[in-house]
C-alpha cells in the first residue's frame, strides 16, 4: 500500500534525510522515500497509517499533507489495482555495480603486465575508499544522518558519521601509498565490520532504507549487494593481514 504526501519546510538534503528517518521509524511503515525537488514523500505501508500519525511524527518545521493514493487495500471479493512495478534490484544498484566494476578494471590494468594479487588488492581497496569518500564529501551535512540510520556506531556517536568520509579518504591514501598497510587493514576490518553488523540487522528486519555508501548524491537501496560489497573488502583485508604476518 502506497501513499504520496506533500511535505513543506525541507530546504536541504539534511532535511530530506531527517524526514525519511522520522517516517521510517513509524510502526507499519515499510519504506519512506523523499523527493526534495518535488517536496514529496512516498510512503509504503503494510497496514494503513493515518495521516495524522505521520504528521505527529515530524518536527513542527515540516508540514505533511496527503496528495494521492497509489494503492488501496483489497475490498472484499474485489481485487485491487496492481502496484506500479518497482525497479529490479539490478537497476537500483546499477550505479554501485558500475563503480565497483571500474575500480576493479583500473586495479587490474595497473598490474596486468607484472601481475600481483597483493598489489591488485591494495590498489582496489585504495581506489574503493577514495571514490566512495568523494561521493560522501558532496554532502557532508546530509551524509551523517543517512549513515546513522544503519551504522551502530554512527547512531550512538554522531561525530563518527561526520568524520567517516575523512577516515575513508585517509585509508584510501594509505593503501595507494603503501603507508602503514597493516594498520590500514585492521582499521578496515573494524570500520567495515561495524557497518556490516548494521547492514545485516537492517536486512534481517526487512527495512527498506537508503544506503549511504555513495553519500546522498545517488539514491541506493539497502540490499544484499551492500552486504556483499562490505564483505569483499573485509575478506581482502583479512587475506592481506594473513600474508603480512
Amino acid at each position: 500500500m502506497k501513499h504520496t504526501y506533500k511535505i513543506t519546510g525541507m530546504t536541504c538534503n539534511n532535511c530530506k534525510a531527517s524526514v525519511e528517518k522520522y517516517l521510517n521509524d513509524i510502526d507499519h511503515v515499510f519504506n519512506a522515500t523523499v523527493n526534495l525537488e518535488k517536496a514529496e514523500a512516498e510512503v509504503t505501508m503494510d497496514k494503513h497509517v493515518a495521516t495524522q500519525v505521520l504528521k505527529q511524527a515530524l518536527p513542527d518545521k515540516y508540514t505533511l499533507t496527503e496528495e494521492q493514493k497509489n494503492n488501496v487495500f483489497e475490498s472484499s471479493g474485489v481485487s485491487s489495482m496492481p502496484v506500479e512495478d518497482e525497479k529490479s534490484k539490478f537497476q537500483q544498484l546499477k550505479p554501485l555495480l558500475l563503480i565497483i566494476f571500474y575500480i576493479a578494471t583500473a586495479s587490474i590494468l595497473l598490474h596486468y603486465k607484472n601481475w600481483s594479487w597483493n598489489a591488485f588488492m591494495l590498489d582496489f581497496m585504495g581506489l574503493f575508499y577514495i571514490v566512495f569518500s568523494f561521493f560522501k564529501m558532496l554532502d557532508l551535512k546530509g551524509f551523517p544522518e543517512s549513515f546513522s540510520m544503519y551504522d551502530p556506531l554512527a547512531k550512538r556517536v554522531p561525530v563518527y558519521g561526520k568524520i567517516y568520509p575523512f577516515i575513508e579518504t585517509a585509508l584510501g591514501l594509505m593503501f595507494l601509498m603503501r603507508f602503514e598497510i597493516d594498520s590500514a587493514l585492521i582499521i578496515t576490518i573494524v570500520v567495515l565490520g561495524i557497518t556490516t553488523i548494521g547492514v545485516t540487522k537492517t536486512l534481517l528486519d526487512k527495512k527498506a532504507i537508503r544506503c549511504a555508501c555513495l553519500g546522498t548524491a545517488l539514491k541506493l537501496p539497502m540490499t544484499e549487494a551492500t552486504f556483499i560489497e562490505n564483505t569483499i573488502m573485509i575478506v581482502m583485508a583479512i587475506l592481506m593481514l594473513l600474508n603480512l604476518f
